[in-house]
């Protein structure tokens, strides 16, 4: 499950079966909310639909709503945030290295990805914890707050990252890839036809995404 937007008009979230790769779901949507989510999953539940599992980005606090079903949060869309943080060129080695390891989220096992993750941080945690003082407050930061907030990133979401590894016998995507890629092939049809207003957008979509 995952969303896109189209300008600041209106965005569609839509949920997409990964076993036959039918979309059973979409609505249109102002924001995107957990709240939002949490009513498509339960509209599925109702019309019958077995959830077996989940993939979606790792929006605040979507990887935790859903506690009875497994999540797997998308290794495409956690590498995108290792490199928001710190580019897609780092300048530190240890920013090299973290970026690096992000890239092999998606063609790894659990094992050793969380060795490597381990290993890492064994050692540039020094490096980690440096602080810098302000001469004008006479107060404290850590010096790398950025490559900081990318390994906690990895971490906090570590738990979410490999459920498909854990289940494996559900054959669980790793990616919203199937989605993305949906939204991509959407938008790039419509650009051949700029300028519809807004609802007729709205039934090209519908009759694009069938759900």
């Amino acid at each position: 499950m995952d969303t896109t937007y189209f300008g600041r008009a209106f965005g569609v979230m839509l949920f997409k079966d990964a076993y036959s790769g039918d979309n059973l779901y979409k609505l249109y949507v102002k924001n995107e909310t957990n709240q939002l989510y949490r009513d498509g999953i339960a509209h599925l539940a109702g019309k019958g639909f077995t959830i077996k599992a989940i993939v979606c980005d790792g929006r605040k606090g979507l990887l935790q709503l859903f506690p009875a079903i497994p999540i797997q949060m998308c290794q495409f869309h956690q590498t995108a945030i290792i490199t928001r943080y710190l580019t897609r060129k780092p300048k530190m080695q240890a920013g090299k290295d973290l970026r690096a390891l992000s890239l092999l989220l998606a063609k790894t096992d659990k094992e050793s990805f969380v060795g490597a993750l381990d290993q890492w941080h064994i050692m540039w945690k020094d490096f980690l914890n440096e602080r810098t003082k302000d001469e004008a407050t006479g107060k404290s930061r850590y010096t790398h707050r950025k490559l900081r907030s990318a390994y906690r990133s990895l971490k906090t979401n570590l738990p979410w990252l490999f459920t498909w590894y854990d289940h494996i016998d559900l054959n669980i995507p790793n990616t919203t890839n199937a989605i993305d890629g949906h939204f991509a092939d959407l938008k790039n049809k419509l650009r051949n036809h700029n300028g519809l207003s807004t609802e007729r957008k709205k039934r090209f979509i519908d009759g694009f995404l069938k759900a």
